[in-house]
């Protein structure tokens, strides 16, 4: 119910805390998607002894003791510290104090593929051995999925506060900036600190090897010979407010979120619905109050598989007479699974206040079957006023998301 009949309330993006394979915070991960850098390389955090190949988007130059003030790292899982790290990072991106963050009532909202997937691969390996008795008790309690939220509670003190992990895998990033553009424009919350992580797991990685669908080399999204995906890892986390508080404080804006849209098809436990997509966009578009005309760029799922870029790019002709530039950050990135459409979003709020479209890149010929303008290889200065984000996930799900840039009037 909205307050005493007020109108919902604007919501905005105040704060970005990112750790990526590109670059860690925001000046790091502004500089590598202006540059089309490639987090690519062989995997390291598992034994890839049996797979013919085994590259992936690691974060190598991450110390969370760096980031971490409270917590102690070693009682966090990967994920959790990707988490954590990226919400300190974001609430002092967004100017918040920590007393002036504690006085509000907020919202934690983190969305997630795996959770601690890593720490379960190693507590299986350990009880294969030599029986769960053998098991790290540490790392046994760390290892949930509600730890990616009540990290974040933990490192940054929250009281007041509710937390909230989302696991619709790929789309989860996406759902969590929903959940939070909810509480704010309800007035059920007065900040929320939402997005998504995961790590590099062995699990994970064996089970899109397994299907075929990891690249050999690098990930060519919406290129005639892409070969498939490469698993990524990484956090990233914004600080939403509404815009009355945003302007009260006089904090820098990034962005605007105007609305978002949601669908499962449960169509395919792993094919991706050209229909439902698309059904999901328009949703969003409506929701957001915009046209796709209005849409002056796309972040795409864009994985790199054949299935989805085909099917993705259908969906998005279906919607748009004439798609605007739809670039996939996954080509620099690689599939930070449940981060991933999280980091897309700090990507797009990024590219709306500094003004480019980040590029797609590995690219040599786009497919004549996908048919969009995926801004190869280099970046392209563009004015942006509206964007959206596209997630999709196994069994179905999509979220997508639109930001606009702020204006003083709607």
């Amino acid at each position: 119910m909205h307050d005493g009949g007020r109108q919902p309330r604007r919501v905005v993006i105040t704060g970005l805390g990112v750790v990526t394979s590109i670059g860690i915070g925001v000046t790091g991960f502004l500089a590598g998607l202006r540059e089309g850098r490639s987090g690519i390389k062989p995997i390291t955090s598992f034994d890839t002894t049996g797979f013919s190949h085994a590259n992936g988007a690691e974060v190598t130059d991450f110390d969370p003791a760096e980031w971490l003030e409270r917590v102690n790292p070693d009682e966090l899982g990967r994920a959790g510290q990707f988490s954590a790290a990226a919400a300190r990072m974001a609430v002092a991106d967004a100017g918040l104090t920590l007393d002036e963050l504690r006085g509000k009532r907020s919202l934690v909202s983190v969305g997630t593929t795996d959770a601690e997937s890593r720490d379960l691969d190693n507590l299986v390996a350990q009880q294969l051995e030599h029986g769960p008795e053998s098991w790290n008790p540490v790392v046994a309690r760390r290892s949930t999925a509600g730890r990616l939220s009540s990290s974040i509670v933990r490192e940054l003190a929250l009281t007041d506060v509710e937390a909230v992990t989302i696991p619709t895998a790929c789309a989860a990033g996406n759902y969590a900036i929903g959940n939070g553009f909810d509480a704010i424009r309800e007035g059920e919350v007065e900040v929320a600190l939402v997005g998504g992580a995961d790590a590099v797991c062995r699990k994970t990685f064996t089970g899109f090897y397994r299907l075929g669908t990891i690249a050999p080399e690098v990930c060519a999204p919406f290129d005639k010979d892409r070969k498939g995906i490469l698993t990524g890892e990484g956090g990233g986390i914004l600080v939403l407010e509404s815009l009355e508080s945003a302007l009260a404080r006089g904090a820098r804006i990034y962005a605007e979120v105007l609305g978002y849209g949601l669908n499962c098809d449960a169509n395919h436990p792993v094919a991706p619905d050209r229909d439902s997509l698309a059904r999901c966009i328009e949703l969003a578009h409506r929701n957001a109050g915009v046209k796709p005309e209005d849409v002056d760029f796309i972040s795409a799922h864009g994985t790199g598989t054949k299935a989805n870029d085909v099917t993705e790019s259908g969906a998005i002709r279906q919607v748009f007479d004439v798609p605007p530039p739809t670039v996939s950050i996954k080509s620099m990135l690689g599939h930070s699974m449940g981060a991933a459409s999280a980091l897309a979003s700090a990507a797009c709020a990024l590219a709306i206040t500094e003004g480019f479209i980040p590029p797609t890149i590995n690219h040599t010929e786009t497919d004549p079957e996908v048919g969009l303008d995926c801004v190869p290889n280099q970046a392209r200065p563009a004015t942006l006023d509206v964007v959206q984000n596209n997630a999709l996930a196994f069994a179905g799900n999509n979220s997508v998301l639109i930001l606009g840039r702020y204006r003083d009037a709607v």
